[in-house]
């Protein structure tokens, strides 16, 4: 006969999740409410968008005290903002935890107007380190089977020791996945230093073609001081390979266009009038909007 007991899993869950409740506040918008959760040094994070551009933050925590916060900054290409605080009475930091396994608990908390909120499953599926649509790297492909409400965006995702997994965002048709605690810490050291992170930049505006054997992304718009014009590039080009490697469309050209690529030096294969040919240039650093 099992030993396991339901109300002493029950409790556990509800344990975990009380714990984690007074690193939790939340913050509204004009079109929804949404967790943050402090990282350490007053310094809170959340999901980059669920913070409105120009609206004041004001975070309620699990005290039901509201306070205002700065955003110090946000960076699209990890779904990562950091907010601070004038003040965060009493709120923990939350140590990271272990590797995670496909079928390991995972409780998610959140709050909303200083109640505290909760909800668990389980890690759909582990995998490794991806490049999200706007070119962030992402240490880890984690994706969880777990019901969660907008309510729960950006807030802290746990394992059964209550240790921080990572944050929880939605990705495409809302699929619960978690931003991991590396990729979270990488970009907070530097939106901390700079407020922002460096985005690759091309100058080009791009549609995706496909014309018999050859598909890329057509250039349909140059920006006059980018570095697609000024290495040479024309309206109508396809661009058709990065370094070497095939590029079908926009998308994946745009996902070259991480952190990481900035003031790198790349040779685009491009088909101009039917002919191949190779562009040289130096991808630039995106201007902050």
């Amino acid at each position: 006969m099992s030993d396991f007991n339901l109300s002493t899993f029950s409790d556990a869950i509800a344990d975990i999740a009380a714990a984690a409740a007074p690193a939790t506040a939340s913050f509204a918008t004009h079109h929804r409410t949404s967790t943050a959760f402090h990282w350490r040094d007053g310094y809170f994070v959340t999901a980059e968008e669920a913070v409105e551009a120009g609206e004041e933050i004001e975070l309620t925590f699990s005290s039901g005290e509201a306070v205002k916060a700065e955003l110090v900054g946000r960076d699209p290409s990890t779904g990562t903002a950091v907010l601070k605080p004038a003040g965060a009475p009493g709120a923990p930091s939350l140590v990271k935890a272990d590797a995670v396994r496909p079928g390991n608990l995972a409780v998610v908390a959140g709050n909303s107007d200083g109640t505290s909120l909760a909800t668990f499953g389980t890690v759909g599926e582990v995998g490794p380190a991806w490049r999200s649509m706007r070119g962030g790297t992402i240490d880890r492909r984690i994706n969880l089977a777990v019901n969660a409400g907008g309510r729960f965006e950006g807030g802290p995702v746990l394992d059964a020791k209550g240790g921080l997994i990572g944050m929880l965002l939605f990705g495409p048709r809302r699929r619960a996945l978690v931003m991991p605690y590396e990729t979270i810490e990488r970009a907070v050291t530097t939106l901390r230093e700079k407020g922002h992170v460096a985005r690759g930049y091309l100058g080009a505006g791009l549609h995706p073609v496909r014309n018999g054997d050859t598909q890329g992304a057509m250039v349909m718009s140059l920006d006059d001081n980018g570095p697609a014009k000024s290495a040479g590039l024309s309206l109508g080009d396809i661009i058709v390979s990065w370094n070497a490697e095939t590029v079908h469309g926009p998308r994946e050209l745009i996902r070259k266009l991480g952190p990481d690529s900035a003031g790198a030096l790349v040779t685009l294969g491009v088909v101009r009038g039917g002919e191949n040919r190779e562009v040289s240039l130096t991808i630039g650093e995106k201007p902050l909007s």
